[in-house]
């Protein structure tokens, strides 16, 4: 998988996973990947749940990787 853009907002608490990521997701061309990378607890649920809901799609399933959630999100 080609990532196209990473959105880093470790230390961003919730619900400003959510949020950037929508944003960000809005500016990307269709079809493009974002990658982000979060350390909020909550976003493992929440980021995919609204990502969804607004439209766009997993490219694969979250990873949880010590104490950072990634998302791959295609736009």
């Amino acid at each position: 998988m080609s990532i196209d853009f990473t959105l880093d907002i470790r230390g961003e608490s919730c619900p400003y996973p959510v949020i950037y990521t929508l944003e960000t997701l809005r500016d990307l061309e269709n079809g493009k990947i974002l990658q982000v990378i979060t350390d909020c607890p909550s976003s493992f649920r929440n980021v995919p749940e609204e990502v969804v809901k607004h439209g766009y799609q997993l490219a694969q399933d979250p990873v949880k990787n010590g104490q950072e959630y990634l998302f791959y999100i295609i736009a």
